[in-house]
């Protein structure tokens, strides 16, 4: 069973609200990058870079990030589900930065660990704030969102898809259940 929990319309305002947000929590916008985490976080944060410039008119630096080498689950994947490393799509040095890092769906808060081992790669930044469009719960780590488009209390046997625009041909939210 399907529920849409945020339509095309609402995924759009919450891009903008986020946005507004980031804006407003940092005066100088030079010293931020966008760091979207492969796939769907990466297309939110291209959103969201996007929607900062409509408002600002200032182009942020932003690179997309691959984190299959740092998962700490690969070993429990059936090997149908292994994901493949396609690599990050830029280096730009994060050091003494402000890295805005993205994703879709804050669940357990593995995904986000291993970003920030993979971003250690690419510098020191000074700070890491994190975007989440949809915030599940669960937590496993003491991992938690600085901008949250949506908190969405689930049960475990629920799923939260994020659909974009270049994997799914549309902007929605659905809530899945077993």
């Amino acid at each position: 069973m399907e529920k849409i929990i945020i339509d095309e319309d609402q995924f759009m305002r919450t891009i903008s609200r986020i946005s507004h947000e980031i804006i407003e929590k940092h005066a100088d916008l030079d010293e931020l990058i966008i760091v979207g985490i492969k796939r769907r976080g990466s297309e939110i944060a291209e959103l969201i870079k996007r929607k900062i410039y409509d408002l600002t008119q200032q182009q942020l630096p932003s690179f997309d990030l691959d984190i299959t080498f740092y998962r700490d689950d690969l070993e429990y994947a059936e090997p149908s589900q292994i994901p493949v490393y396609k690599g990050s799509s830029d280096y730009i040095n994060i050091q003494n930065k402000t890295v805005i890092l993205v994703d879709d769906v804050l669940f357990t808060g593995r995904t986000i660990r291993a970003a920030l081992d993979a971003l250690v790669d690419f510098g020191r930044a000074s700070k890491v704030e994190l975007v989440i469009l949809v915030d599940r719960g669960h937590r496993e780590l003491p991992i938690r969102a600085d901008y949250v488009g949506k908190n969405v209390p689930t049960s475990r046997n629920e799923k939260v898809q994020v659909r974009t625009m270049k994997f799914d041909r549309c902007y929605n939210v659905a809530l899945l259940s077993q």
